[in-house]
């Protein structure tokens, strides 16, 4: 099986309420086997769109990150996200 990464880029325009996304979206994270790879707010973006904080996330398959970003638990995180944060989330496959 090949990994697949979930890389997310996100601007916070409520940091006390993304709080509740923080709380709520390792419940998925964790049912779903993801490792955290990178994340920070150290970044430098050469090209598109600036956005302030980065995430890259393993997980064992692509159908898993798929699976997991599909989750009723990853769901009920994105809906605490979705008004005070603008994200960006890509899954991609690894290599073998």
């Amino acid at each position: 099986m090949m990994p697949a990464y979930w890389i997310a880029h996100v601007n916070i325009n409520d940091a006390q309420q993304y709080q509740n996304y923080i709380d709520l979206a390792p419940l998925a994270f964790k049912k779903y086997q993801a490792r955290f790879i990178a994340r920070g707010e150290k970044a430098a973006s050469l090209e598109g769109e600036k956005f302030t904080k980065h995430v890259v996330i393993e997980f064992p398959d692509y159908q898993t990150a798929l699976d997991c970003y599909h989750s009723e638990e990853y769901q009920l995180a994105k809906k605490q996200r979705e008004d005070v944060a603008k994200a960006m989330i890509t899954i991609v496959d690894g290599l073998a």
